[in-house]
């Protein structure tokens, strides 16, 4: 397996990981965490939607949730660069046999026309190229409230077939390596990477699983200290079972981080302070898989929820979740019921 690869493969000019739309079963709810505790902006809802920004986003949305009868991940979106990427992207995803799907301007709010895929590991992916603007708040301090989240990091995803989607993303759509794990013994094996398009750590992290589902949602956070601001904020409102693992420090990214589990069990981590990764030939970093400080540096035990549960993907031509996961956390039940 390749451990490198161009950043531009066949003229796609991928940008970012831009926004995720999240199934959930009490919208009010939801609002609630969303909105009152990490602090997102609303830029427009309706009585079955929402849609949020983080506080120094110029865009119309990076979270959009939506009241359904299940928790799921309706999709994943990344931004492109030209109207020409979309139109790119459709005859790669074609060739390879996915469902594709064309979505006029404003069929989702704010956004121009997208291509809606099925990927070849069942991922819902939607590629766009325009967004409304809307005014920023990143220096409108009086107004930020809760964690303040400031805007749209990266996507976590468990893959059954981690060789397969790694050569996709990777020689497909021109996502770049910049750290993995691997096994010690011969023949050694990948079982997880940290892909990137924006020069930092990554986009787009692939782990080995049963199945096909997003592990977690990652959103920027101002520094180390807003994220305790946030445990503080939780704890002290006496939701403190929201936080699952953290706040500590990740081997892989050197990031400070926080995972939060939402109403309806939808994995979140808030991180900061990982580093630049725009250079050509920057050489991706190899942990091991028996090294303990690649989840966290200090050395502390990842709960096992952390690595059995996650948020199952809809299915592009059910319309239905798939299935194949455990998404809400027992510990969470006292929230949902």
């Amino acid at each position: 397996m390749s451990k490198t690869s161009v950043a531009r493969v066949g003229g796609i000019d991928i940008l970012r990981a831009a926004h995720a739309e999240l199934w959930v079963t009490d919208l009010a709810r939801s609002r609630e965490f969303y909105v009152d505790f990490l602090g997102f902006v609303v830029s427009e809802e309706s009585r079955n939607q929402i849609y949020l920004r983080g506080v120094e986003e110029r865009v119309h949305h990076s979270l959009v949730l939506t009241q359904a009868e299940h928790p799921a991940v309706a999709h994943l979106a990344f931004r492109v660069l030209r109207p020409e990427d979309l139109e790119a992207l459709s005859e790669l995803y074609r060739a390879a046999g996915c469902l594709v799907r064309e979505r006029a301007p404003g069929e989702e709010c704010g956004q121009g026309r997208a291509v809606l895929v099925e990927d070849p590991n069942g991922f819902p992916i939607e590629y766009f190229c325009e967004m409304d603007a809307v005014p920023s708040h990143h220096q409108l301090y009086h107004l930020h409230r809760g964690a303040a989240v400031r805007r749209m990091d990266h996507f976590n995803l468990f893959v059954a077939d981690f060789e397969s989607a790694y050569s996709f993303w990777t020689e497909k759509l021109g996502f770049r390596l910049t750290e993995y794990v691997e096994t010690d013994d011969e023949p050694r094996r990948i079982t997880a990477a940290w892909l990137h398009r924006k020069p930092s750590v990554h986009d787009v992290a692939l782990m080995q699983g049963s199945g096909s589902s997003v592990h977690h949602l990652g959103f920027w956070m101002d520094d180390m200290q807003s994220i305790i601001h946030c445990c503080d904020l939780l704890g002290g409102a006496q939701r403190h079972l929201h936080i699952e693992r953290g706040p500590g420090r990740h081997g892989i990214s050197n990031a400070f981080f926080l995972y939060l589990r939402d109403p309806d069990g939808h994995r979140i981590e808030l991180y900061t302070s990982d580093y630049l990764t725009i250079d050509p030939d920057l050489e991706p970093i190899r942990w091991s898989s028996t090294d303990p400080r690649r989840q966290t540096l200090w050395g502390h035990k990842t709960p096992e929820s952390w690595w059995q549960e996650s948020s199952p993907v809809v299915d592009l031509t059910t319309m239905q979740p798939r299935l194949n996961q455990q998404v809400v956390s027992e510990q969470l039940r006292p929230f949902i019921k």
